[in-house]
């Protein structure tokens, strides 16, 4: 599964669509093209006639280019630092697509006579590697992965090797830096809402990885925090939330209302974060609900229950104002960055009359203290348009922020700003005489890149077996 406990997850938690992908159907064409000439170039006995060829130092008489068997490897460009995901799905496709139709149209499997090395998800590689002069090299890059095989068996699985190692590293990693960014502090899963509801499983699993992954680099206990159940179908965790603003319109925008029924009706355990800037200001928001939550919550502890006070406990306000408005609470500058918005000023306005909340409620001596910490305990979440960057300054000047919404940035795949996670797969070697098991009598490994790339290895690449009978892939 990861580098973490040294597991792959299975197709028993994918379930690939195995029937089409094994024919194409997810495969540029040109894939397809390549495998029915090369299949009817095996069946017809061809062998390499041509006039200009590589000198590759041994003798080319005789080679089987229908059954060539060659090397590939699989790489990512995205420069700095990358968290592999998308690893375990990419080899379930390996097990069980590679292969060919035989005469009477069944599917032989041939994943057996393969070679395959494999990075567990959560690794992580480095363009260009550290250490060395390469810069931005594609000769010197990190493979993820290598296949050695027969190039017809696996050549139609190439498109969606790279899909799924792309996006689910671009995630991962875009995930990373932004809890670089938020100097570990709890980033909420928000990207369900920007894409199609087949990939929530996937892309809430390379949430995960990337969590684990900064965790276990920066010594930190960071959660994992989704969205929806879907995110945590990989990894058996479920999604969290609160209220949207929609519900708060159904109680024509009483946002202390909308909660005390919200806290009324849930079990304790869901986390009662109020969203306060449905009216555009999110300083009486938050005091309103906060106080009506208090009292609710006084009221049952004082009454000796204090299962249900539970229910009472504010645990955060949300501050989601639009990038096109103003708060009310917020004095105009004239600079969009310090008026609209989620801005610094807004969120430091906010905590201060949090904290201060309580001086103005008339409280006997004995709720004093406890009212004042209820208070501070409240955290602030904000959301809306951030990113690493936004995050960073919000950091640097010390913002009292909790934690962060993040959404459609995680899945950002833009080369200008340096979030472009392509991976590429280049046959690197071809063996020039087949192995006695594809009907050969042995031969050389030779180097036949491309001009520009080159054979390159990873020591943290471990071999891959397959278990027949259970179908499970784990590393020797």
């Amino acid at each position: 599964m990861t580098i973490f406990n040294h597991r792959r997850l299975n197709n028993s938690v994918f379930k690939l669509d195995i029937e089409r992908m094994c024919r194409g159907w997810y495969s540029d064409k040109y894939f397809e093209n390549v495998y029915r000439m090369l299949s009817t170039l095996a069946a017809s006995g061809y062998r390499y006639d041509g006039q200009y060829p590589r000198d590759v130092g041994l003798d080319i008489g005789d080679l089987d280019v229908g059954n060539m068997v060659v090397e590939m490897q699989v790489f990512t460009r995205r420069k700095g630092l990358t968290v592999v995901v998308g690893m375990d799905k990419a080899l379930a496709m390996v097990r069980h697509c590679t292969g060919y139709f035989d005469e009477d149209g069944s599917f032989v499997e041939t994943y057996d006579q393969l070679e395959v090395w494999a990075l567990h998800d959560g690794a992580v590689v480095h363009y260009p590697p550290k250490g060395n002069a390469g810069g931005g090299d594609p000769r010197f890059v990190q493979p993820v992965m290598k296949i050695r095989g027969r190039y017809r068996d696996f050549a139609l699985l190439e498109t969606p090797v790279l899909g799924v190692l792309s996006r689910g590293s671009r995630i991962a990693t875009n995930v990373y830096e932004t809890l670089v960014a938020a100097k570990g502090k709890p980033v909420l899963f928000f990207p369900a809402r920007f894409d199609a509801h087949e990939v929530q499983a996937a892309d809430g699993y390379a949430y995960d990885l990337a969590v684990q992954r900064f965790n276990h680099d920066y010594g930190q206990h960071t959660p994992s925090l989704v969205s929806t159940d879907a995110q945590g179908d990989y990894w058996g965790n479920m999604g969290i939330g609160t209220v949207p603003h929609a519900v708060i319109a159904c109680f024509l925008g009483d946002i202390a209302a909308a909660m005390v029924a919200f806290a009324s009706t849930l079990p304790p355990e869901v986390s009662r974060i109020a969203l306060v800037d449905f009216n555009n200001d999110n300083v009486t928001g938050s005091l309103r609900t906060l106080k009506a939550m208090f009292d609710r919550y006084r009221e049952l502890m004082d009454a000796g229950n204090e299962e249900e006070a539970r229910k009472y406990v504010l645990y955060g306000v949300r501050l989601d104002t639009s990038r096109s408005v103003r708060d009310v609470a917020v004095p105009p500058l004239g600079n969009p960055e310090l008026d609209l918005g989620v801005n610094p000023r807004l969120v430091f306005i906010v905590r201060d009359a949090l904290d201060r909340a309580w001086e103005s409620w008339e409280l006997p001596p004995e709720w004093e203290e406890r009212a004042k910490e209820y208070c501070r305990n409240v955290n602030i979440v904000v959301s809306g348009g951030f990113n690493p960057e936004r995050i960073r300054c919000f950091e640097q000047l010390g913002v009292p922020v909790d934690s962060y919404g993040v959404g459609s940035s995680l899945m950002s795949n833009d080369a200008a700003i340096g979030t472009n996670t392509d991976f590429t797969a280049d046959v690197v070697r071809i063996r020039v005489k087949a192995p006695p098991r594809f009907g050969g009598a042995g031969g050389g490994w030779v180097d036949m890149a491309k001009v520009g790339r080159a054979p390159c290895d990873n020591p943290e690449m471990e071999r891959v077996v397959w278990d027949s009978s259970e179908q499970l892939a784990e590393s020797s």
